[in-house]
Parts: structure tokens; sequence; C-alpha cells
């Protein structure tokens, strides 16, 4: 399945869950898109309860369905629970952290930052979106760069970042400083609902 290009604000109402984070998107029109909007909505089975689950995080991290199923399998093999596993290395990725310390506002920015290689990880350019970071990596913008307006905007716009990301305004550079726990992430994810998903 290929990745959504589609509208945030459409999918977010058809989930009835923030994809972006911010909650914009469910506050003019709450309910479902379509002309009748949640009049007609049927109750979900456990299965489609399930899928609206993986479904939910699957877009708002902005993968593939061969993606995500990679990234779940890679989650199984590591120590821990497996679900908060898998939230962890999502966070870990190269284009959530380039949006988390808000080089870019939306996770689509971000991506299109990295994919057109003005992000820096350790000094080094790293053009692959899905790049895993491990704490320590120093992630910058290539110095010819940084007067890119959509880049300056998304910066002033930040208001705060998470814990696990330290910024230092003067060189324009931030630091993955550990992995998150998941009283960091986001509470309206039921990770448990998508292991079933796939152990059904």
């Amino acid at each position: 399945m290929a990745r959504y290009t589609g509208p945030s604000y459409r999918k977010s109402r058809r989930l009835g869950f923030s994809i972006l984070e911010t909650g914009k998107e469910l506050t003019k029109k709450p309910s479902i898109p379509g002309e009748h909007g949640g009049a007609r909505q049927k109750k979900l089975s456990n299965y489609g309860v399930q899928l609206q689950e993986k479904q939910k995080v699957r877009f708002m991290y902005g993968l593939t369905e061969k993606q995500f199923k990679k990234t779940f399998v890679e989650a199984g093999k590591m120590t821990g629970v497996h679900g908060e596993n898998l939230l962890k290395l999502l966070e870990s990725r190269l284009d959530n952290l380039v949006y988390r310390i808000g080089f870019a506002s939306t996770r689509k920015g971000a991506r299109q930052l990295v994919n057109h290689g003005h992000v820096l990880v350790n000094g080094k350019k790293v053009d692959i979106p899905s790049y895993k970071c491990k704490p320590g990596d120093v992630i910058s913008i290539k110095e010819d760069d940084k007067e890119l307006k959509i880049i300056k905007e998304s910066l002033e716009k930040m208001l705060s970042r998470v814990e696990f990301v330290t910024y230092d305004e003067k060189k324009m550079e931030a630091t993955y400083v550990r992995v998150p726990e998941r009283s960091e992430l986001n509470t309206e994810i039921n990770e448990s609902l998508i292991i079933e998903f796939y152990n059904r």
C-alpha cells in the first residue's frame, strides 16, 4: 500500500484522531467526512478497532504499510514491551526527529527536508527519512540552508520541545539525548491493539 498523500484533516476526521498531534483538525469539524457525517457510522468490530488503531499510528508517522510492518517486526526482536518498542523506533526516525526539533512544522515537511538533502547527522548529509538515529546523534541543517524561509518560520512557531531532544539556537543544531519514555509519547495511542492486529 502506498503512503497516504491526501489531506491530513480529512484523514484525522475519518479516524477521530489528530494525526498532526495538534488537535486542530478536529476542532472545527469533529464529525467524519461525507454528506451525512457520523449519522450512519456503524459500530466497529474488534478487527475494525485494531485496524483503525494501526492506521492512526501509520498515518501519524507517514509510513507505508510495508515500512510499518517492517518496523513492527524489528520491534518484536528487541527486549522490552513490543508495543512500546514500536513507538520508540518510530520516534527515532530522522524525519520524526527533524519534526520534533522544529525544523519543519509537519512530519511530511520534515520528510521533504531530509529527502532534499538539507539535513545533517553528526555533520554528514543523510537523505533517508527512515534513518534510525541513536542517542547522542547531532542533527543540524546544512550551513547553506540555515536561512531557508520554511525552516526559519517553523522554528519561530515552535513553542516547546520534547525532553529527549535538546536544541542549541546559536548553532541551529539538536541532540537526540535519549530514547523517549512511553509516558512522553501520545497517550491517545493504544499500541496493544496494534499488537493484536498483527498477531490475530
